[in-house]
């Protein structure tokens, strides 16, 4: 019916409906079909039933917008599944002492790492170490939370290879050494978020007696040759156009599974079930929110936002559960149409200081729920595989409002303004 955004505005409030029920499907599902769920054909089977009546009225109403979801789709699937499968055949072995210092060290090398070849690489490539190496730990549940806090989100706010939002700026005209300019964000954030996981750590681990002392191989690595392959991936994110973009990350991928041993994805514990479980729910989720965009890019404009402050916060709070790539494009769009006093830094078109309020809203509040950011969801599922017991949807919420909730405050009163 529609073409394009002359669609949107007619589009009905209730066409959100099927993204709400599929949010709440992600939620009690798990709680109460547990075993159930764990099977990705059963996700399979959930996503289906409630995104296939969603394709088919978008095909009726406005099959752009199909266009649109399944453009982001790909290439959202294959930076992530790039990242993922490459960063899958490089080992590290031995173990260190999980200490407190010891760990909080892991999390701060991967925030390094995380703006370098991206929150998902970094994930990938530290999280089966961080967790082998605390499998003797009785009091684990805090482990996976602060891991997905700082590598899977805050970590990767340097760079545009860093988050996906970053990246989608960048391909909009933010000059890429730009994210630079935060560097004092990521410094508070990374580093308040690390100091907290140390005294809960120490706490717990004093609690525990100690850590037990037993035997620990010295640290080696294998595979290290896929880091030509992840560099690869990093330069056709970075300068390749959309097509020979994920051409080049997909040849990367193939010289990756083609070179790397059996043996070593087997050590690592490589599996394709955390990737599968992310492309099933994401495929729903990206579907599903077309009209909830839609409806904000058409109102958005209205709801009469000025302040770098409100975009901070409306960003940051939209991204827990819309994704925060296409929540950061919808208001990366309404803050191109604000207009500008004279004489203000004006950055693809918005004035910094919003452009600022918006891509720490999209990046750190990504933490926030395990669907606000791609790898949020592919560690948990790393997590529970391994035995590693992971919070539930809700009970993961608790643990983000309870400690990033006043950091983002910190964030709102100290760097945005």
């Amino acid at each position: 019916m529609g073409d394009g955004a002359a669609g949107h505005a007619s589009v009905p409030i209730l066409s959100i409906l099927p993204f709400v029920a599929l949010l709440i499907g992600i939620a009690v599902l798990p709680l109460f079909k547990p075993h159930w769920w764990e099977s990705n054909t059963n996700k399979a089977k959930f996503a289906g039933l409630v995104g296939a009546p969603m394709l088919a009225w978008l095909a009726y109403f406005d099959w752009h917008m199909i266009l649109h979801a399944g453009e982001e789709y790909f290439s959202f699937i294959v930076l992530l599944g790039s990242l993922y499968i490459i960063a899958g055949g490089i080992v590290m072995r031995g173990e260190i002492k999980p200490t407190p210092m010891a760990n909080a060290g892991l999390l701060a090398l991967g925030s390094l790492l995380a703006s370098v070849i991206g929150t998902t690489g970094a994930s990938m490539l530290l999280i089966r170490p961080y967790l082998r190496a605390n499998r003797i730990r009785s009091s684990t549940r805090h482990l996976p939370i602060f891991f997905i806090f700082c590598v899977a989100n805050s970590g990767g706010l340097l760079t545009p290879l860093g988050d996906p939002p970053l990246f989608l700026g960048f391909l909009r005209g933010v000059p890429f050494t730009w994210t630079l300019v935060l560097w004092k964000e990521w410094l508070f954030v990374n580093g308040l978020i690390i100091s907290v996981f140390t005294l809960i750590d120490w706490r717990l681990t004093a609690k525990e007696g100690g850590i037990p002392e037993v035997e620990r191989q010295p640290i080696g690595f294998a595979g290290l040759h896929n880091l030509i392959f992840l560099a690869s991936v990093v330069a056709s994110a970075a300068l390749l156009p959309l097509g020979w973009r994920e051409l080049g990350m997909g040849v990367a991928t193939a010289g990756s599974l083609l070179t790397t041993k059996k043996e070593l994805k087997r050590e690592n514990g490589f599996t394709f079930h955390p990737i599968e479980e992310v492309a099933i729910l994401f495929a729903a989720i990206f579907t599903t929110m077309q009209p909830a965009l839609a409806l904000l890019q058409v109102h958005g404009p209205d709801l009469g936002l000025s302040t770098p402050s409100q975009f901070f916060w409306v960003t940051g709070v939209l991204s827990s559960v819309l994704d925060n790539a296409p929540t950061y494009v919808t208001f990366f769009t309404i803050a191109q149409s604000i207009p500008s006093p004279e004489g203000t830094v004006l950055i693809a078109g918005i004035a910094e200081p919003i452009l600022i309020g918006i891509s720490l809203g999209a990046v750190f509040m990504g933490a926030n729920t395990y669907i606000g950011n791609g790898p949020n969801f592919m560690v948990k599922s790393i997590c529970d595989e391994a035995g590693f017991k992971t919070p539930t949807f809700f009970g993961y919420m608790l643990w983000s409002i309870g400690i990033l909730g006043p950091i983002w405050v910190l964030v709102a009163w100290l760097f945005v303004n």
